[in-house]
């Protein structure tokens, strides 16, 4: 598999254990096949170019949990990503909803060599949070995280996957170009979320308080 890695630096060789134990799946090495989407994600700014680094990996030999197989559901990604993001929960039921997700949907990401799920971005994480304060249902948080067209994230977890990148060099990526599709990738995301937002009916779908009342757990159907 060929991954590659948006960032201001070049990194010939990266360091298990380094990064931010608060991005979406906690510390690891944040990849995607799209050369594309590691140019914008390495342009977080319209000031400072940055770089595609590309790798070489062989993950024949490695435990990989992909969230997109039918045995997962979108819960099982918030769970994770409740997790290790920081969310603002104040209300009563908010609190709940965020433990019942925990304790009910979590997967120890620990336990794996690689993962493969969505990517939070900014609009991605804005729609968890709705779908957190019950504003949205499960049916449409799945539907809103095609809106950004972000594709998958391939997060290199373990040591012994670390070991396996083999380094291929790197393109720059122009900030003033791919800042500005960033943006407007996530303009984009937002506008289709919120028309979608007009059409909602509240006795359509499954709101995260009925999961609760439902008692459904890992495993049960979801969509």
């Amino acid at each position: 598999m060929i991954l590659y890695h948006g960032s201001e630096k070049i990194i010939e060789k990266p360091v298990y254990g380094k990064g931010n134990m608060k991005n979406d799946y906690g510390l690891g090495f944040y990849c995607t096949e799209s050369i594309e989407l590691a140019k914008e994600w390495a342009c977080s700014t319209n000031v400072t170019n940055g770089y595609a680094n590309k790798y070489e990996i062989d993950l024949s030999d490695y435990k990989i949990l992909d969230l997109r197989d039918s045995k997962y559901s979108i819960l099982n990604w918030m769970a994770i990503l409740l997790k290790f993001r920081t969310f603002d929960v104040n209300s009563p039921i908010s609190i709940q909803v965020k433990q019942y997700i925990l304790n009910n949907f979590y997967i120890d990401v620990d336990e794996y060599d690689v993962i493969m799920g969505y990517r939070a971005d900014d609009s991605y994480f804005s729609f968890a949070k709705d779908f957190i304060n019950n504003m949205i249902s499960v049916e449409q948080l799945s539907e809103a995280m095609k809106l950004g067209e972000l594709g998958i994230q391939i997060v290199i977890k373990s040591e012994k996957a670390f070991t396996s990148l083999k380094y291929l060099g790197y393109e720059l990526a122009d900030c003033e170009m791919y800042y500005v599709r960033r943006t407007s990738r996530d303009k984009k995301a937002r506008e289709k979320y919120f028309n979608n937002l007009k059409q909602i009916n509240v006795s359509d779908g499954l709101f995260m308080i009925d999961i609760i009342r439902k008692g459904l757990k890992n495993g049960d159907k979801i969509l």
